[in-house]
């Protein structure tokens, strides 16, 4: 499995295309806000000559939707997220002016996924692991033949994802990441929501938030 991953909106969110050696992609969590961005994704997509086949989002915070609009109307294609991530995605247009900005709303999802779920393109299957914490029922997306991790806004490069959010949780959050993300191997590589990729392995060893939970729960 092949990654690309660009970072748009004011958020700086990161946006994945994911795609195999058939052509055939999926678009995770699509933050494009501006018409340029937009037409960043088109023309890698364009020029890789790649069929998309689905959006699929992590969680539904407004950075991670800006797109979902503009990708699945221009390739006519489906969206999936977790069903506990659909209020959140409705009340979008309404908390958006907080941030100075006005969103249209974003459309329904065709299908929901869930923790059982596996999501499959050409050749390729992720499977699925329900990650709440950051936000209500975010879902993380791991290829194990690759050993990648789409990790949302869950995991963060020697850090976490915020828990101060509408339907966050702290312990919640840091039970999600020991039990369903420390028990893969090191040298998975995460790829997070927000900045650079890291691996299973260096967030063990070298993340803050990790070494205190496991003092405390030693």
């Amino acid at each position: 499995m092949n990654i690309k991953s660009f970072t748009f909106n004011p958020f700086q969110e990161n946006t994945y295309v994911l795609f195999d050696d058939t052509k055939e992609c999926i678009i995770i969590d699509p933050g494009c806000h501006t018409a340029s961005e937009e037409q960043l994704l088109f023309n890698f997509i364009e020029e890789k000559q790649l069929k998309p086949v689905a959006i699929v989002n992590t969680h539904n915070h407004i950075d991670h939707v800006f797109g979902v609009n503009a990708v699945a109307e221009k390739y006519n294609i489906p969206f999936y997220c977790h069903e506990g991530e659909i209020e959140g995605l409705q009340r979008v247009p309404q908390y958006a002016p907080v941030y100075g900005m006005s969103l249209a709303p974003i459309m329904e999802p065709t299908s929901t996924i869930n923790e059982e779920s596996k999501v499959t393109f050409g050749n390729t299957e992720l499977e699925a692991r329900f990650t709440p914490g950051h936000s209500v029922a975010s879902l993380c997306f791991i290829d194990h033949a690759s050993k990648q991790v789409i990790a949302g806004d869950v995991l963060f490069q020697n850090s976490i994802g915020r828990a101060d959010l509408p339907g966050g949780n702290y312990e919640t959050l840091m039970k999600s990441i020991m039990n369903q993300l420390m028990v893969l191997d090191d040298d998975y590589s995460v790829f997070p929501g927000h900045g650079p990729s890291t691996t299973i392995g260096e967030e063990r060893r070298n993340n803050p938030f990790i070494k205190e939970w496991q003092t405390m729960n030693a």
